[in-house]
């Protein structure tokens, strides 16, 4: 089966309730660059929704697009039943969005700005209260300049959160951060969606996207060439699961005989038995058996990654 023919750019329904963002045949070209071609999806109440493409494909236009923040050529945006291109000022009351790194002057300090954008949103919630729900009380006079990515990025969705949107935007949210901050981000990214907003994550992280996403949509020239949910596209990938393990001189015929068994090979020195999801239990058993212990075996699973690098080389079918 390949990735095309299970895609839901459409999300789930749920009778009675609308989408909160419908994106119908999105076109915006640069000059003679087509950037987004005929891009469509929807995205349901509550969902974590990701839009995962190499750079330079168009994920940050296409947002921006939909947020109203700059003009389409052509197809339809409906984002929480109003038009952006028309109802911007409306919308901006609804929509929370990150800011870029460079977005605030190095010596502001993090109280001074949650102050600020609290006004500017109307002090639709107290600026102290976004402090302390978002644990920024210690470096609350911490310049901006000062702070680490973790913390930056900390006060980023602060600020996202201003005016207690329905729906919110992360761009490339923890890039550049180390792996505990990225975590970090990622509960705080968990917890916007459980406190009923949605959110849309772009971003080019493989494991970010399978780890926190509902449902991820692949941009390729400037359309979505899958959508659905990470685990049903890994499975519609196909790919085998590979078993790896080091055995001496064990003999390979009794392995290749075993069912759902796709090859059995001695790369580099290691065994290697590709097959499906079972072939992991049935090599050990089957080692067991004949009474070998292998050294260093280990499990390769197909990953988004391999989704991702299928769909964007021009392989899918």
């Amino acid at each position: 089966m390949s990735i095309q023919t299970i895609a839901h750019p459409v999300s789930p329904t749920v009778p009675g309730v609308a989408p909160v963002i419908v994106v119908d045949g999105l076109t915006k070209a640069y000059g003679d660059r087509q950037v987004l071609d005929g891009l469509s999806f929807s995205v349901a109440p509550q969902e974590i929704f990701g839009i995962l493409g190499p750079n330079g494909v168009g994920k940050t236009t296409a947002v921006e697009t939909i947020q109203g923040l700059r003009s389409r050529d052509g197809g339809g945006v409906g984002v929480l039943g109003l038009d952006p291109a028309r109802q911007r000022a409306k919308l901006r009351y609804l929509v929370g969005s990150q800011l870029q790194t460079t977005a605030l002057p190095e010596r502001l300090r993090v109280g001074e700005a949650l102050k600020l954008f609290t006004r500017l949103a109307g002090d639709v919630v107290d600026w102290r209260q976004l402090r302390d729900e978002w644990d920024l009380a210690r470096i609350e006079r911490s310049a901006f300049g000062s702070l680490s990515g973790g913390e930056r990025q900390r006060l980023f969705i602060a600020l996202a959160l201003v005016n207690r949107p329905q729906l919110v935007f992360l761009d490339e949210l923890t890039q550049g951060l180390d792996p505990a901050a990225r975590r970090d981000t990622w509960r705080l990214i968990q917890r916007i969606r459980d406190e009923g907003a949605t959110v849309v994550i772009v971003s080019h992280y493989m494991d970010e996207v399978e780890h926190l996403c509902d449902r991820v949509g692949v941009l390729h020239e400037g359309r979505l060439t899958a959508c659905d949910t990470p685990q049903n596209l890994i499975a519609a990938a196909g790919g085998s699961v590979r078993t790896r393990f080091s055995a001496g001189d064990l003999d390979l015929t009794s392995l290749e005989r075993l069912p759902f068994v796709d090859e059995v090979s001695r790369p580099g020195g290691l065994v290697e038995v590709k097959g499906d999801a079972s072939t992991p239990v049935l090599v050990a058993a089957e080692l067991a058996r004949n009474g070998v212990i292998p050294a260093d075996f280990t499990v390769v699973r197909p990953s988004l990654e391999d989704v991702f690098v299928t769909l964007t080389s021009g392989a899918a079918s």
